[in-house]
Parts: C-alpha cells; structure tokens; sequence
C-alpha cells in the first residue's frame, strides 16, 4: 500500500499515532518511496505492546512456544466453540456457520458478553460488487469464510470492529449485549441503524460501513440493540432462531483494557478469581433456567491479550466451557 505523504503528519510521534488509530491492531511500517509513503503491515512481537506483564504464563499454557507475534491469528475449534485469543476470529466462526446453514435473512439472535460494543467502522471498502479489503484489493463476503479469514489476516477486520459487518449482512439481527459496571449500568435499548462514513487514509472518496445505535425504550426483537448488567434482561423475551454467542472474557475481568496506563492507574474492572467464578455460574444457571444453551448454534470465546488477565485464563476456560454446555478442553 501507498499514502502520499501529504495524507500523514510531518511530525513522526503525531504520524505513528495516526497510523496506529487507522490500523488498530497491526504496526504499520512506513518507508520512504519518493512523494509517496510505501506501508507494511505486521503483527508486533513487541511484548510491552500487549501491556500484561504476565501476558507470557497464558501463551505458554495456550501453546509451548507460541510468541507475542503468533496471538493475532491463534485460534482453534471444538464443536461449536471456537477458542481465540483475539475475538475479531468471531466473525470468521460466524461466516462459517452461516456457509455451512440454510440462508438465514431474520431470526438471528447475537448473545454478545463483553466489555466492548465492537461496533467500529472495518477498513472495508464499499464497493458495486460487495466490500473490498483495500489492504489486499480482495472481495469479502461473508457467506465465503475464506475472504473473510483473509481479511482478519490483513487487518482490514480488527478487534472493536467485527460486528459491523455482521449487522450489515443481517440488520434484522437481535442484539443482547451483557456488560458488567462501570461501563455498563441498567439497561438501554437502541434501534440499529446502518451507515456508512468515508475512509480517512487510504482512499478519501471510499466509503466504510458504521452502526449507529439510535436510542428507543423498552424495545427488543429484529433489528435492535439491548445493551443491560442484567441476566433477566438480557435473556428476556429471545426470539425463536438462531443464537450466535460471542463470550470475551474481558467481561468478567478488564484489567488492563490495552491501556498502558493500567500499570500505574488501574482499570475499575477487576475483581478476584472467586468473584469472576461466580459471575461464570450466574450467567450459565440463567441462561440453562432460560433454555437458550441448546439452541446455541456457534459459540466464539475470545481470551483477550492486554484485557483480560493471562494468568487467569488456565482458571477459567473449563468452568467456562461447563456453565455453557461444553465438554472441559483445552488449547492445542
């Protein structure tokens, strides 16, 4: 890829920031290549990036040798769970249950636990023929996982961004997301609103798809957006499709948030191991009470490097994995 130079500050530290905003979670390394900046693209090996100090304890029991470089693509599937480390692989399990079902138009029900909405705009490019990846020039489509993984791969697709497009292919979905306190407190409803805003590096006159969330009270069903701290809530009056779970576990625990400044200042989210054991077990007691755990027909769980703390996740997976009806594994 190629910016002409004007696009970027001069100033180095104001350029890296920009491109660091744009590109989320790859580094973009920028050499000279005359009125023109050439990009590369590559996932960082730097450990003081992912902000955990213990963020070495999690990688070795995920995989013996697996390195700081290796988090952004290391994923496995078990049935219907799919285990990640970066919960962006969410929409690829999901692309794959959606070429693998029946085309599913309404009905869909998005059981989404998480400290994030995940509703940032892709660096995907709206196109005649469907969204481009600009970093690969290739065609995304969701019912073809493959362009979809690829897209992950590129950084087109990034973690805070991966239910957009999502909602986009299927608007009529019900949302229900679960947050904890600070972020979260109550319940709001919202209508889900498509848009679209235009790129602001690459091509200024290419236009992304966005999700505005546009207020409504006490509403539920197609096309909207339940954002609550409550189980009840949460779980209330779901439709009688399809349910896609996404679990991060940066619900239960933010310590870190991928926030540096966590080290010295720290984040409001994090309780001890036996308050997160308990939240696992209200959240599977209410959900079983609530007959949604077999109808689930793809389950993503995200790990969260930097969020959610390393040491904890050996702790957690299989008490996990049992609250929602799966077999104890582990990662391979």
């Amino acid at each position: 890829m190629r910016v002409r130079k004007d696009k970027l500050p001069a100033n180095p530290y104001e350029r890296a920031a920009l491109l660091r905003d744009y590109f989320c979670d790859k580094d973009a390394v920028l050499k000279d290549a005359g009125e023109n900046w050439k990009i590369e693209l590559a996932w960082t090996n730097n450990a003081e990036r992912y902000v955990d100090p213990r963020l070495s304890e999690g990688l070795q029991w995920w995989r013996a040798g697996l390195t700081y470089g290796d988090m952004a693509t290391a994923r496995f599937r078990q049935g219907r769970v799919l285990w990640a480390l970066y919960d962006t692989w969410t929409l690829e399990s999901w692309s794959q249950w959606l070429a693998s079902s029946p085309r599913q138009e309404n009905g869909i029900t998005i059981l989404h636990i998480d400290d994030h909405r995940d509703l940032g705009s892709p660096r995907l490019f709206v196109e005649p023929g469907g969204w481009l990846d600009p970093i690969t020039g290739h065609i995304v489509d969701l019912w073809a996982p493959s362009s979809v993984t690829k897209a992950i791969e590129s950084g087109a697709i990034g973690m805070g961004s991966f239910l957009t497009p999502f909602l986009h292919r299927h608007p009529n979905a019900d949302v229900r997301h679960l947050c904890q306190a600070p972020k979260c407190i109550g319940t709001t409803d919202f209508r889900i609103k498509l848009g679209y805003q235009p790129d602001d590096l690459l091509d200024t006159k290419a236009m992304r798809p966005t999700i505005e969330l546009e207020p409504r009270d006490n509403s539920i069903g197609p096309g909207f957006y339940r954002y609550t701290d409550t189980l009840v809530d949460w779980l209330e009056g779901i439709g009688e499709g399809p349910i896609l779970l996404h679990i991060d576990l940066d619900y239960f625990c933010n310590r870190y948030d991928g926030d540096s400044d966590a080290l010295t200042s720290p984040k409001p989210l994090d309780p001890s191991i036996s308050e997160i054991r308990t939240k696992i077990n209200e959240l599977g007691k209410a959900m079983s009470e609530a007959g949604v755990v077999d109808r689930i027909a793809d389950i993503a769980i995200a790990f969260s490097p930097g969020f959610f703390p390393a040491e904890l996740w050996a702790n957690v997976s299989n008490e996990l994995l049992s609250a929602i009806g799966e077999a104890p594994c582990r990662p391979r």
